[in-house]
């Protein structure tokens, strides 16, 4: 057997292994993509689902008995609050997703929370004080919301 064809072997052998690998790099690196794309879907999801829970049982326990006197109120929007899982889930977000995004969740749990003062004082919800606090919450769940769609529509 003449040494070139052994050569000529070897080297189609080591051009086969070398696009093999990769093919492989690019398809791990994709599907790490897509992966790494899909949690930050899931965490967003979860983060503006908890927002709106939460400020649903806020509004609902500050709304529901009349009778109430306002500590009592007051204890029971911060329990709802509470209960949410909005800190959890916030706390998550924080530091999973990227640092141009954290920023606009966290501006949505303070404004969130400042509702959640809002209500907790015992303001009506046809007060000026909830229609404001109500309006900044939207613009900032808004503002969040588009900055994530822009994160997941970005080709990293």
């Amino acid at each position: 057997m003449e040494w070139t064809t052994l050569a000529g072997t070897g080297l189609g052998a080591l051009v086969g292994i070398g696009s093999t690998l990769l093919a492989d790099r690019a398809r791990w690196r994709r599907d790490s993509t897509e992966q790494s794309r899909q949690e930050r879907k899931e965490i967003y999801v979860a983060c503006l689902t908890t927002f709106r829970q939460a400020h649903e049982a806020m509004r609902a326990v500050a709304t529901g008995d009349q009778s109430r006197d306002a500590v009592a109120v007051d204890a029971a929007v911060r329990e709802a609050f509470r209960e949410s899982g909005c800190n959890e889930v916030r706390e998550t977000a924080l530091i999973c997703v990227p640092e141009e995004l954290a920023d606009s969740i966290e501006e949505a749990y303070l404004s969130l929370r400042k509702l959640r003062d809002v209500l907790a004082a015992g303001n009506p919800i046809d007060s000026t004080e909830y229609r404001e606090s109500r309006q900044t919450h939207a613009q900032t769940v808004w503002a969040a919301r588009s900055a994530m769609r822009r994160d997941l529509a970005r080709n990293p």
